[in-house]
């Protein structure tokens, strides 16, 4: 097993950098130190680390500018698990406190004890892992960039592999949310197209009196405005895909055109006395069922035979509810990577109100229902409230955590007042290492003030 790679940074040069160093040096594992906030950041954005360290020292807290480089090092680098090596007079700084809770794995105040420091990378490490397992957030080639296990979209993956190898044109059908971009996106990049360009048209999103000269062009004088000629989008696609979606909403008079360039494979641009040969495939995408389209004549019927050689549909999300598990963690990782808080994953109760949902708005609306989570959370995991969704029968999740909280917080403050304010003896009889401790204790708002227990209005950050 290849050893992990970790990185120092050292804003405290001395014996006690030096030290940390060399035991680092010693536990095996690939260490790279620094003493600068700018060469960290250049590291982060050129090397994955397992675990990043930071050092700090007594008396020289950071200021202001320094917390705000340590946080863009933080972001550049959001598979990395950082632990802080600090002065406890550094947690007076609120900032810093804040920067501690909210995006560090842990801490460890000097003077350090080296085997509470092995144990806090150790776990660091092995969290690492557990949020970033190998090639995770990557999708495999055989997956076709498309998340999910389920029957329905081992199905459709088999079916665009087989559409893939022809240039015949694909309808793909399904409904608003679900994937058929995603889908057409797939069919291109497996086909021998694929070096080619793949334009996407949103047919409905184009005002009506613009579409022709969009999609076909203009030559120069064609109309007011027409200063010089212009590819259309169809002609922008030559040697690669042009998916059009939603076309359903084309109106019937550039229906007509678009069936004569497929079966001419050419376009005339507006304005032109010549047709120009283009070389593109066609993939069509509708959430309207365009067969009912034809028979109240919103759609013309050749046009649809013509689009309907290879039929594809994308299934719901609540036909493949299965794969709601694997989607969420997927869109947490995306819309996690670029924020400072750190969140965990998602509760058991909001993977089970997920999974008893319908998702009428599919696989969008769960994008943007993570995406609202991990703005919104106020914990290291998404519950069913943060996802904007009731949570299933009713329950109120919180209650729980705030008896395990409750219960956590008398048991620490119990046990120092039985050894006398005494960390390293509280630490020994719960069973914890100091560092642990100490980071209960600054979870629960527990200050020891002349070997005195004080409690603080609230915690620093609930849980």
């Amino acid at each position: 097993m290849c050893a992990s790679k970790l990185l120092c940074l050292s804003l405290c040069p001395g014996e006690q950098a030096h030290a940390v160093q060399e035991h680092l040096r010693r536990s095996g594992r690939a260490l790279t130190c620094c003493d600068d906030l700018q060469t960290a950041r250049r590291l982060l954005s050129l090397h994955r680390y397992e675990v990043a360290v930071l050092l700090t020292g007594e008396g020289a807290p950071l200021d202001a500018s320094s917390l705000a480089v340590v946080e863009a090092c933080v972001r550049a680098a959001p598979a990395t698990e950082w632990v802080a090596l600090c002065a406890a007079s550094d947690l007076d700084s609120a900032p810093f406190r804040a920067l501690i809770l909210g995006a560090f794995f842990d801490h460890q105040v000097w003077p350090l004890e080296l085997p509470d420091l092995d144990r806090m990378l150790d776990h660091a490490e092995q969290r690492g892992l557990l949020r970033h397992p190998p090639a995770a957030g990557l999708q495999a080639d055989d997956n076709l960039g498309m998340v999910g296990r389920s029957d329905k979209m081992n199905r459709l993956r088999a079916q665009i592999r087989k559409v893939a190898s022809s240039s015949a044109p694909v309808l793909i059908s399904g409904e608003s949310g679900s994937g058929k971009e995603l889908a057409a996106q797939a069919i291109h990049a497996c086909s021998a197209r694929h070096d080619g360009p793949l334009v996407v048209v949103n047919c409905g999103a184009i005002a009506p009196s613009l579409i022709q000269s969009e999609l076909f062009g203009y030559t120069k004088g064609a109309f007011t405005g027409a200063t010089s000629d212009r590819r259309g989008l169809i002609e922008a696609a030559d040697g690669g895909t042009i998916f059009l979606d939603e076309i359903g909403d084309l109106p019937l008079e550039l229906q007509t055109n678009l069936l004569r360039f497929l079966q001419e494979k050419s376009i005339q641009r507006v304005g032109a006395l010549r047709s120009t040969p283009v070389d593109v495939r066609v993939i069509a995408a509708s959430h309207v069922n365009l067969e009912d389209a034809v028979a109240v004549g919103r759609f013309r019927e050749d046009l649809f035979f013509r689009l309907n050689v290879l039929p594809i549909e994308v299934p719901p999300l609540r036909q493949r509810i299965e794969d709601v598990p694997l989607l969420a963690a997927h869109f947490l990782r995306v819309c996690a990577a670029n924020q400072l808080k750190r969140i965990e994953g998602f509760s058991r109760q909001a993977e089970e109100t997920m999974s008893a949902y319908t998702w009428p708005g599919n696989v969008r609306e769960l994008y943007n229902r993570v995406q609202r989570a991990v703005v919104m959370s106020e914990h290291r995991c998404i519950d069913p409230h943060d996802l904007g969704l009731a949570p299933v029968n009713g329950v109120v999740e919180c209650n729980l955590d705030q008896a395990r909280t409750t219960a956590e917080r008398d048991v620490i403050h119990r046990v120092l007042t039985r050894a006398g304010s005494n960390v390293t003896l509280a630490a020994r009889e719960l069973g914890i290492s100091r560092m642990t401790l100490y980071r209960l204790m600054s979870k629960h708002g527990i200050a020891i003030e002349s070997n005195s227990l004080v409690r603080k209005p609230g915690p620093l950050k609930s849980s």
